[in-house]
């Protein structure tokens, strides 16, 4: 990612309402399917300045890998250890066999040979582990923000389910989230397609609005992999080896 990414990631992952909401979201959907051990053993692959781990903690024992410099200096201090470097796809020196839970949150599509990674970070799992996969949806979405943040791809679900099969991975609970302000952000990324003002600036919106968006956003914790939601920003699903 450019290093703009990480430090606006730095100054707003305790203030955004994606960062917020999302967190609730995802810890919500692991207590409902993680059904993780009371003493699990859990590594988040990209933790970025680490916002997630905290959320993570709450299932378990977490380490951290993160390959930018200044984003891990970040997270080692909120983890209160080191944070690893070792680069997806091939995840040298992880060890193998160990974990209960791997999360990639927003990670998988900045790889270019997703396959490989996950099929890396299958080896790495436990019996019975699970990788919490997080990823953006909708190719025809694709903007200023994807090119900033150096992605290879938007998936669909076809194309997630795919790329977790080919790894010798299984989805379960593979669904949609940030549903409910999806039609929002699709036209938004219409206007910007049609008018060519494609803007990849993710600071947070004004107080009221950053705050009603959160207050949306978080309304998902009680449907994200109970119900069917329409199609979102984003895909979620927990992946088990086939």
């Amino acid at each position: 990612m450019d290093r703009v990414v990480y430090d606006r990631m730095a100054a707003h992952d305790s203030t955004h309402w994606w960062y917020r909401a999302r967190r609730d979201v995802l810890q919500s959907y692991l207590q409902r399917y993680g059904a993780l051990p009371g003493d699990a053993r859990i590594l988040e692959i990209g933790c970025g300045t680490g916002h997630n781990l905290p959320m993570l903690a709450r299932f378990g024992a977490v380490e951290a890998i993160e390959i930018d410099p200044a984003a891990r200096a970040i997270a080692s201090e909120r983890l209160g250890r080191p944070v690893g470097d070792a680069p997806l796809p091939e995840l040298p020196g992880v060890e193998r066999g160990a974990y209960d839970l791997i999360a990639v949150l927003d990670v998988v599509e900045h790889i270019a040979d997703d396959v490989a990674a996950l099929k890396a970070m299958g080896e790495c799992l436990k019996p019975g582990g699970k990788i919490l996969i997080a990823v953006p949806a909708h190719p025809w979405m694709w903007s200023a923000h994807d090119v900033v943040n150096h992605h290879h791809r938007r998936y669909t679900k076809a194309s997630l389910r795919a790329a977790i099969a080919e790894a010798g991975l299984r989805p379960e609970k593979l669904g949609w989230l940030n549903s409910l302000l999806f039609p929002l952000a699709a036209a938004g990324r219409l206007a910007g397609k049609l008018t060519g003002r494609q803007d990849s600036d993710d600071s947070p919106p004004p107080g009221l609005v950053n705050a009603l968006f959160e207050r949306i956003f978080r309304l998902e914790r009680h449907l994200v992999g109970r119900v069917p939601l329409t199609p979102g920003i984003s895909l979620v699903t927990l992946a088990v080896p086939a």
